[in-house]
């Protein structure tokens, strides 16, 4: 017979305590916590209502937008609105969701399933960033929105800090395909050179490819942010561009 809510948060009091320590907040209702941190394949297979963070994910989701969106528009008075949709979209992704997990050890809290238990779950992105997102959304509903801010500005003030030229320049792919289509009337090719690593971390080699000539690689967990650091690369050698 599967658990109860109430059982599974006596079983995990240790943990949950962790966790709010760990973000600085107490709950005032635990069960919300507990849940954010419940992966669909546990609740399947252990509870009885069957209760999982997939909603509190949703919630958190729209959360994290305005909150960023909040952020990024009183850091950047000036700038217009589709460059900070961009610089949004490089910040709240799964590969920037999941780090933001790792960076507060948030799956060794995870309660997961039989299956993804033995696949490594607790290291796969798209696991972690939903588990950060529920996180948010259960903070969002304990504390108010304005507690959940606080949490994200802590989260994201610092990456926004330290990678700030990156961010402004995040949509290289789009500034490249400007810059060649208004000298050439055409668009640069993303070609896949290699792909390594285990499956839970998979690293992409991508080149930015014009006229059967390289113009920049990149390296990234995953092949958008691939694509970007290599139209970047090419970016930053703008001789390449001008004498195709």
């Amino acid at each position: 017979m599967g658990k109860s809510l109430e059982t599974l948060i006596l079983d995990n009091k240790e943990s949950l305590t962790d966790v709010q320590v760990k973000i600085n907040y107490k709950f005032k209702d635990i069960k919300l916590l507990q849940t954010s941190l419940i992966h669909s394949s546990f609740a399947f297979e252990r509870l009885k209502n069957n209760e999982h963070n997939e909603t509190l994910e949703f919630l958190g989701d729209a959360v994290l937008d305005l909150a960023v969106g909040d952020m990024l528009f009183k850091r950047f008075p000036e700038m217009r609105e589709g460059k900070l949709t961009r610089i949004r979209s490089a910040l709240v992704n799964e590969s920037g969701l999941a780090t933001m997990a790792r960076n507060l050890d948030l799956g060794k809290y995870l309660l997961l399933g039989k299956g993804e238990e033995s696949s490594n779950g607790r290291e796969k992105p798209s696991i972690l960033s939903c588990a950060y997102e529920a996180l948010v959304g259960a903070l969002y509903l304990d504390g108010g929105y304005e507690r959940a801010q606080i949490f994200i500005n802590h989260s994201f003030g610092p990456l926004l800090e330290s990678e700030r030229e990156v961010l402004l320049a995040t949509d290289a792919k789009s500034s490249l395909q400007e810059l060649l289509q208004e000298r050439y009337n055409e668009g640069p090719i993303y070609i896949l050179n290699k792909e390594e690593g285990p499956a839970h971390a998979r690293i992409f080699t991508v080149s930015a490819s014009f006229r059967d000539k390289i113009l920049g690689t990149g390296t990234a967990p995953n092949k958008k942010e691939a694509e970007q650091r290599a139209a970047r690369d090419a970016l930053n050698n703008p001789s390449e561009i001008l004498t195709k």
